[in-house]
């Protein structure tokens, strides 16, 4: 009972000292708050996007390949959605498409066109992806109509003029995904038919495109008739590897070894965790550096409190106050302005990720949470030992002297 009061007396004791000195003890704990903050919201913003990655690669399977330019690609439009996906001055093209299909492990081939563009309809414009694929593509990206229908492989082979709105640009033209199908939609001057609507799918990609046939998409919006990359869906997860292995045979009868990569989901999914093990490392580094200054602040504001109250240090040692007494009190100020820092900065994060969660995919992390606050608590504890050390040192009868 003793103990606890006195660890009260102690915590009662920094608050009051606190209380005298809002706006330093505030500007003191700012350097920690700015750290947890940083380290918490971006882990969280990290975590977030790379579950979302994650989840949208596995919603479409682990049977699936990704066949891509080795050169990157390029497009009329520029940038990643330009039109054209270049391999080695060459591209892919149809004959790949059927050259793939001949695959027998392969259960679908899809190509995928796609350009960034402005879309026009219900008297709105909005910025959207204009995806031409096969009616495979559908079942690549596990997409269903919420209303309306898809388009059909009869709607293919005539290059018809219909299209397939993603659920978010369908409600920004027309104020209701419903209202949109029957409706025709305008982009890079041509009209196409919106024959339906997807179901919400979460990803700001899909949910933003205009689904329409590949073939259509030959003339002015695909004028080299190229694919960005093509997609392979395998018939079952054993025969990945052997499926890889004959669509590389299938296009290096056509292309160079370095023109092209083929790529097996699993190995999309490595790549994304290696990168953002870097992310979350290069993230951990800038925060602890945030960290270290704070705690350097706390240092220095601790050695100029010691030096104010050499006089009440020396008038507590002179009633009974033991060194240790003195120790511990600087220690617990240190401690407690170190874990108000890290409580604030971690309460803001959290609050930034609540309403950034209404737009993005992110995802507190409880262990950074915890770690967050331990070494908030040993910053503190760290940098308050010399300052605190300094105080108990002081000569009772020099320090009541002191002026």
């Amino acid at each position: 009972m003793k103990l606890q009061n006195g660890y009260i007396h102690l915590i009662t004791t920094a608050l009051e000292d606190f209380k005298r000195n809002k706006v330093r003890s505030l500007l003191t704990s700012l350097g920690i708050m700015i750290g947890v903050l940083s380290v918490v919201l971006l882990i969280a913003l990290g975590l977030g996007l790379k579950n979302f990655i994650e989840g949208q690669f596995e919603s479409m399977g682990a049977n699936l390949i990704l066949i891509l330019p080795g050169s990157g690609f390029t497009g009329e439009g520029g940038g990643s959605f330009g039109g054209a996906g270049t391999v080695g001055g060459t591209s892919f093209d149809e004959r790949d498409v059927t050259s793939l299909k001949r695959v027998s492990e392969l259960d679908y081939v899809v190509p995928v066109f796609m350009k960034g563009t402005s879309v026009e309809g219900g008297g709105e414009k909005k910025y959207g992806y204009i995806m031409g694929i096969n009616e495979d593509g559908f079942k690549l990206m596990n997409l269903e109509a919420a209303y309306g229908k898809l388009f059909s492989k009869s709607d293919i082979q005539a290059s018809s003029k219909v299209g397939v709105l993603g659920n978010s640009i369908a409600e920004d033209l027309f104020d209701l995904p419903s209202n949109a199908v029957g409706k025709t939609v305008r982009f890079e001057d041509q009209r196409f038919k919106v024959v339906g609507v997807a179901k919400k799918k979460g990803d700001q990609e899909a949910d933003n495109a205009i689904f329409i046939p590949y073939k259509t998409t030959y003339g002015s919006l695909n004028p080299g008739k190229t694919f960005w990359a093509i997609y392979l869906g395998v018939k079952s997860d054993d025969m990945v590897s052997l499926a890889k292995t004959r669509a590389e045979e299938t296009l290096l009868k056509r292309y160079k070894a370095d023109d092209f990569a083929v790529t097996e989901q699993s190995e999309l999914l490595n790549t994304i965790n290696q990168i953002f093990s870097i992310i979350n490392s290069v993230l951990i580094a800038i925060g602890s550096i945030s960290l270290l200054v704070g705690g350097i602040g706390i240092m220095n504001i601790m050695y100029a409190s010691v030096t104010e109250r050499t006089k009440e240090v020396g008038i507590r040692r002179a009633v009974g106050a033991t060194q240790n007494d003195i120790l511990k009190q600087f220690l617990t100020e240190s401690l407690l302005l170190s874990l108000f820092g890290g409580v604030l900065g971690l309460a803001i994060a959290i609050g930034i990720v609540l309403i950034v969660r209404i737009f993005f995919p992110a995802s507190i992390n409880i262990l950074a949470v915890l770690i967050s606050l331990v070494v908030s608590s040993a910053i503190g504890i760290f940098f308050g030992v010399f300052p605190a050390r300094r105080a108990a040192k002081l000569p009772p009868i020099e320090a009541i002297r002191y002026e």
